[in-house]
């Protein structure tokens, strides 16, 4: 099987053991779960694994948390594993979320750490991969330590600290980025009911970064789930406080895994009942009739394109500045921002001819040329989010000033100024 879907892997435990795999957090690798492998091992054939770009593991980004659970899907069925428990810390527990999802047949258990079924905002995501794009990701490993450990922890521990900045530092960039930007995408709230698996949702009492509201949502929504709150732990909790995280994972597999399925000492779990449909009563009379047989395919269309378009020009422009203007949207102004999502983003922004990094290109050089200096603004923040640097955008703006004059480029040179030193500074 080609490299590019199989992942680094290490495997520690018993051979003829029921497996545990053990996802890591972005910007970590396998070693984040050292401290739990002595324990862990003696119970079970103990699976770990790096994202792509992390640790050893070759630099093939992959897109989403979907494809990224197919990966690991794929490396467990090279090693013959078909059935097993597993527990993912930050994406990693994204990774577990969506095998509950999409896989539930292969899953016996699941433990979700320093979780969330939506990881902050899209746009928070996608502003830290212009940040690694254009700075790399020495300022993120600087900060790194802020986000994962208590502060107590942190001055206690340096050797750790600076192990942990070390692994950011190392991580191949394109691959973090790709990362964020799964991050980004990933949204489970709306599907929680469907997990069907035996759920422990264990949380760092003073983890800001997914705190233990988040892990409450998590607990609400999976109808069988428990939430286990770590006194004195942050993000890496596993790292943090590796005793207490031992005990709750021990218990909880322990309790969740029945020894009656020959060869894996799991316990087939059940898929929860589909809810039942609710059908409408159809309206009785001919007139109801005749708007059954008689869809409208024009309505049918805009209403996906304005679907299509919304989620486009969310990704495009950031939730923040998509929000400010729909809020701000009203009885006259409304038919215009339904026509700019249908046909702008809809239908021109979807085509395939030109991928995103070259219509940001040419939306650039066409605001600049108009003058249009508050759309370009925010266009210049697209362009970043669509994969071009600071100094592609500086590229075209020179380019600008050659075919529309220098006054013309000088003005989209002070706003693209302004806006590039907004979305590139390093984030505490």
């Amino acid at each position: 099987m080609s490299e590019t879907r199989t992942l680094q892997y290490r495997i520690d435990g018993p051979e003829a053991g029921p497996a545990l795999i053990l996802g890591p957090s972005l910007g970590t690798t396998w070693h984040m779960w050292d401290r739990q492998i002595p324990e862990l091992s003696r119970h079970w054939r103990v699976i770990r694994y790096d994202l792509p770009g992390h640790g050893g593991s070759p630099a093939h980004a992959a897109a989403s948390v979907g494809e990224l659970a197919d990966r690991l899907l794929a490396t467990l069925d090279e090693l013959g594993v078909d059935r097993f428990g597993y527990a993912g810390c930050s994406i990693g527990a994204a990774i577990g979320a969506d095998l509950a999802l999409r896989h539930p047949q292969r899953l016996g258990s699941l433990a979700l750490v320093s979780a969330s079924a939506r990881f902050g905002t899209a746009d928070s995501w996608r502003q830290r991969g212009v940040v690694v794009r254009t700075n790399g990701l020495d300022a993120i490993a600087r900060t790194t330590p802020e986000r994962w450990f208590t502060s107590a922890f942190a001055a206690a521990q340096p050797a750790i600290v600076d192990w942990s900045v070390q692994m950011v530092r190392t991580t191949d960039p394109g691959c973090y980025i790709a990362a964020c930007e799964a991050l980004a995408a990933f949204d489970v709230r709306a599907a929680l009911g469907r997990i069907g698996v035996p759920t422990l949702v264990l949380a760092g009492a003073e983890d800001l970064a997914t705190p233990a509201a988040d892990a409450r949502v998590l607990v609400a929504g999976i109808p069988d789930a428990r939430l286990a709150l770590v006194p004195g732990g942050s993000h890496l909790t596993p790292v943090e406080q590796p005793a207490a995280v031992t005990d709750l994972l021990v218990r909880h597999f322990s309790g969740s895994w029945q020894a009656s399925e020959p060869h894996t000492g799991m316990t087939a779990i059940p898929a929860p009942a589909p809810k039942p449909q609710l059908t409408p009563a159809a309206p009785a009379g001919p007139v109801a009739e005749i708007a059954a047989a008689q869809p409208d395919p024009v309505a049918d269309v805009r209403a996906d394109l304005g679907e299509t378009g919304m989620k486009v020009r969310r990704e495009v422009l950031g939730d923040a500045h998509v929000d400010r203007a729909v809020a701000g949207a009203d009885e006259f102004t409304q038919d215009f921002q339904d026509f700019v999502t249908r046909y702008a983003w809809g239908e021109v922004w979807t085509r395939p001819g030109i991928d995103r990094r070259t219509r940001s290109v040419v939306t650039l050089t066409a605001l600049a040329a108009r003058g249009h200096l508050e759309e370009l603004a925010f266009h210049t923040r697209a362009a970043l989010r669509n994969g071009l640097t600071p100094a592609e955008i500086r590229e075209v703006l020179l380019h600008t000033a050659v075919y529309c004059g220098v006054p013309t480029a000088n003005s989209a040179f002070s706003v693209a100024q302004r806006v590039i030193r907004e979305e590139t500074s390093p984030q505490g």
